[in-house]
C-alpha cells in the first residue's frame, strides 16, 4: 500500500505517493522531529524466516558442507553451518529441494549460536526464485 503525504514543496502534487527514504535518510516523526531508519527500513530485501536445509560448496573441497537456513530473502540468508567461515569466502549454495545452485559470499564475520555458526551470505546476483517461495513487495514509508 502507497503511503501519500502532502507537499509543501513548489511544483510536487498534494497526495502524490511517499518515495521511500534514501539509505542514511532520516524518517519524519512530526512537524519538527526525525530519527534513524531502522535496520528494517535500510535493508534492500524483505526477510522471511525459513528453516530449511542447504549444501555450502567451498572451492577447492569435493564434499559439500550440510546445514540450514535461519532467514532467507531475494538476495542472500543467514545460514547456519556446523563451522564458520570467514568474511569475503566465496561459495555455491544448493537448494536440494530444486538442486538450483547459485553463487555467494559471506558479507560479515560469522557468530555462534547454539546450533552452530550463523553465517551471513549474499548472492553475487539477486536470484528471488532460489529459495521456492513468494516475496512479498518491500513496504513503503
Amino acid at each position: 500500500m502507497t503511503s501519500l503525504t502532502k507537499s509543501n514543496v513548489p511544483g510536487q502534487k498534494a497526495n502524490a505517493p511517499a518515495a521511500a527514504p534514501a539509505a542514511g535518510a532520516q524518517v519524519k516523526r512530526g512537524a519538527n522531529a526525525a530519527r534513524p531508519q531502522t535496520n528494517e527500513e535500510r535493508r534492500r530485501a524483505q526477510r522471511v524466516l525459513l528453516r530449511m536445509p542447504i549444501l555450502v560448496y567451498l572451492p577447492g573441497k569435493t564434499n559439500p558442507l550440510n546445514g540450514f537456513t535461519h532467514t532467507v530473502s531475494a538476495s542472500g540468508a543467514m545460514i547456519i553451518l556446523p563451522e564458520g567461515l570467514s568474511q569475503g569466502t566465496k561459495l555455491s549454495l544448493e537448494n536440494p529441494k530444486t538442486q538450483k545452485k547459485v553463487e555467494a559470499h559471506v558479507v560479515r564475520p560469522p557468530q555462534m549460536n547454539p546450533e552452530g555458526s550463523l553465517i551471513p551470505v549474499e548472492f553475487t546476483a539477486p536470484a528471488p526464485q532460489f529459495w521456492n517461495i513468494f516475496f512479498p513487495p518491500a513496504a513503503t514509508t
